[in-house]
């Protein structure tokens, strides 16, 4: 057990190390702390760039934010740490929640070290990180330790996270730890996102009243109802306009997010792991790791997501290869698998350019529909009798690269491995856990079935040199106990999927995987620590894929979000959309394929292959620039675009989602351009044919020459074209 120092020592010991307030700025951002008195770290600023601050400055600004004490109250301040505590004084939402058999409930972390670094690397698998303070904290009587990391990367996004070690001889209950970071009282309307199967990412906006809002997911996967991004900000934020604040708990299992507001004036964001009862109890020397918390500020939504972009693409191990036209074979052919009609397929994709091929679920031991065969990761030789084999080399013969689709963490009751293993179903209780989708989950908290899922993708990937894993996950965690005793084994579940995968790709560092989970049901920046993109919905509809894509940016750029061109009818909702607006809407993603090409007309092959060409051309810029939006009046009429690092280049498309509260639309905006310099400004093939309600041409999309200075195009705009709904149009600007 660590020793407590005695107030003087502690103070001698601090100044030895470290500054009273630190000062951290990165990319137009500031995150001041208050690190005196030998308590956690404090958040005096977290918003725009303050400028160079002096010590005396910095002690200034401290003071300067110190609040009367009111009546009814403790007779001093209460210092709201990034681990609120109650013995400081805070009634809100605690940072840590446990106990000894009923004892050491309330934590009071002293400080004893305390190390600062700037533009450090983080190490391998994350991202650079340009300032980092590294506290160690005890609870002398509770006989507890905390480490407490604070990063803020080049991008300026802080992310926080902390582990707890148990330094007593008996054990610790953690029931919660929470991690926070404040929002000043001008954030005075909260905004999140939620959702369900096929319409993920639905934004809800209300005022930051008085109290608690709390997300909760105990789904045991990130969730299709999860908010990707809770996000705090003046009154009528946009994605240009006003100050936001928002928080991501980077974790794929149960997981909360919380933004809490006290009468005393203490706004916070807060977040960390939603952990069952009895999941992580500590041994004498045992400790738990909170996942990373993130947080981003910004003038508008545009510039809380790029924060994140930016950080995303300044890892190592970010997708750094040219983003492969993809196409999936599931709405193509379900579970009718046949070589024929797949080789077919393959010829079909590889004639309109397609650069890698996805053979989805029905391949394996006893997969003919959805009730049976998950968990017998064997090639069925009843539709292969040679194998996958004839496929694979025909695919790579068109020189496209083979993916596979796997389910891995569950299995059908009807299946060998079930029959074989019933105990490796996660239960709880005596009882079986509802049915969804005819499965159950595989535990992978036993050893054994971990090593036999890791032994099956293992020798899969290396027989037939898989390129890329589409990586599934079809339902939810309903009374996940693992046997024999029944325990909770949720968090259990998510670390050992997280060391599957990180196995996998260690003895394959070429291999590709995307998280799919019933769509975008495990989107978060913990798998995509190890993964290589999302399916962000299995709704293909391009109309619903507007919204899904839109607000699934806020924290994903867009080479990570696959994006695919549905058949004509889409099977999830039953509309007709035209080749154009499937295919402008999957252009602003990691472009892909969702059809039977073989039913396809020769001209929607040719169309598509023009559709094809232009995303090859512009993937280097789209999945490497800045992503904006416009804010418009109108809610029917969207504009989006990317513009390239040095803002030489830009592509927006503008996007009638339905019938606009007036025709013609009027100006439209194209921000994110360099205001000083001159673009030449015209329709982009293939989407330069604007279908609409009118046969007068719009003057300027005529070809004649339009040349505009950026800060003009960014504040007066120019005419959109009058468009039917569920229709768009693309945009070039090029610097003259």
């Amino acid at each position: 057990m660590a020793e407590r120092l005695h107030d003087d020592q502690l103070d001698d010991y601090l100044d030895d190390q470290l500054d009273d307030y630190l000062h951290f700025r990165a990319a137009g951002m500031s995150l001041v702390l208050d690190c005196t008195s030998g308590l956690l770290p404090r958040v005096v600023h977290w918003g725009a760039d303050l400028g160079e601050l002096t010590g005396d400055a910095l002690a200034t600004l401290a003071r300067t934010e110190a609040a009367q004490v009111m009546s009814c109250s403790l007779d001093d301040p209460v210092p709201v740490s990034v681990l609120p505590q109650q013995s400081a004084g805070w009634l809100g939402t605690p940072g840590l929640t446990g106990h000894r058999d009923g004892e050491d409930f309330s934590s009071a972390f002293t400080v004893r070290s305390v190390r600062s670094d700037a533009d450090t690397d983080a190490g391998a698998g994350d991202g650079p990180v340009r300032h980092r303070l590294i506290v160690d904290a005890v609870d002398s009587h509770a006989e507890l330790a905390l480490t407490l990391e604070i990063e803020v990367t080049g991008s300026g996004l802080v992310r926080q996270r902390a582990t707890l070690t148990n330094e007593s001889d008996r054990p610790y209950t953690v029931d919660g730890l929470l991690l926070t970071l404040p929002a000043p009282g001008q954030a005075t309307e909260l905004l999140d996102l939620t959702g369900r199967h096929l319409r993920e990412r639905a934004p809800q906006r209300h005022e930051f009243t008085l109290g608690t809002h709390l997300r909760e997911n105990r789904r045991g996967r990130t969730g299709i109802d999860a908010t990707l991004v809770h996000v705090a900000g003046e009154s009528g934020f946009g994605f240009r306009t006003g100050e936001v604040w928002g928080l991501h708990v980077a974790w794929s299992g149960n997981h909360r997010s919380l933004a809490e507001r006290t009468p005393a004036g203490v706004r916070l964001l807060g977040g960390g792991e939603t952990l069952l009862p009895g999941e992580v109890r500590l041994p004498a020397g045992g400790f738990y790791a909170s996942p990373w918390v993130y947080g981003s500020y910004g003038h508008g939504l545009d510039e809380l997501a790029g924060r994140f972009h930016g950080y995303l693409r300044d890892r190592a191990h970010h997708p750094s290869t040219p983003r492969p036209v993809t196409l999936n074979t599931w709405e193509a052919v379900y579970f009718q698998q046949d070589l024929t009609k797949l080789k077919a397929l393959a010829d079909a994709a590889a004639e309109v350019g397609t650069e890698r091929f996805v053979l989805d679920d029905g391949w394996f031991l006893g997969r003919r529909d959805d009730t049976a065969g998950l968990g017998d990761w064997y090639v069925d030789k009843g539709v292969w009798p040679d194998g996958l084999h004839p496929l694979v080399d025909h695919v790579r013969a068109l020189d496209m690269q083979f993916g596979l689709w796997f389910e891995p963490e569950m299995v059908n009751p009807d299946s060998d491995l079930a029959r074989t293993h019933p105990e490796w179903i996660m239960a709880t209780g005596g009882r079986t856990p509802p049915a969804a989708r005819h499965q159950q989950v595989l535990d992978l908290g036993h050893p054994e079935a971990y090593a036999y899922l890791l032994e099956r993708l293992d020798a899969l990937v290396t027989e037939y040199r898989i390129d890329y894993i589409k990586w599934d996950h079809n339902r939810d965690l309903v009374d996940a106990g693992h046997s024999p005793r029944g325990t909770a084994g949720v968090h259990a579940q998510t670390t050992a999927v997280y060391r599957l995968i990180d196995e996998l790709r260690a003895r394959h560092p070429g291999l590709e995987i995307e998280s799919c989970s019933s769509g975008g049901g495990r989107v978060d920046l913990g798998i995509l620590e190890r993964t290589d993109r999302v399916w962000a919905s299995d709704c293909i509809d391009a109309l619903e894929r507007q919204q899904i894509q839109r607000w699934t940016g806020l924290l994903l750029p867009p080479e990570l979000l696959g994006a695919h061109v549905g058949s004509p009818v889409a099977h999830t909702t039953g509309r007709t959309h035209t080749l154009d607006f499937r295919a402008g809407t999957a252009l602003f993603g990691h472009f892909g394929i969702e059809w039977d090409l073989t039913l396809a007309s020769a001209e929607e092959r040719a169309r598509l292959a023009e559709w094809v060409s232009a995303y090859k051309e512009l993937r280097s810029l789209l999945h490497t620039g800045t992503v904006v939006h416009a804010d418009h009046p109108d809610p029917a009429l969207w504009l989006h675009g990317v513009v390239a690092p040095d803002r030489s280049r830009a592509v927006y498309a503008v996007v009638q989602t339905a019938t606009g509260v007036q025709s013609p639309p009027g100006r439209v905006r194209l921000p994110g351009l360099d205001p000083d310099a001159v673009y030449r400004l015209s329709p982009l093939p293939p989407g330069n044919r604007p279908e609409g309600p009118t046969d007068s041409q719009l003057p300027w999309w005529r070809g004649d020459k339009v040349e505009l200075a950026g800060r003009v195009l960014a504040t007066a705009g120019v005419q959109a074209p009058a468009l039917y709904p569920e229709r768009l149009v693309l945009i070039e600007a090029r610097r003259a």
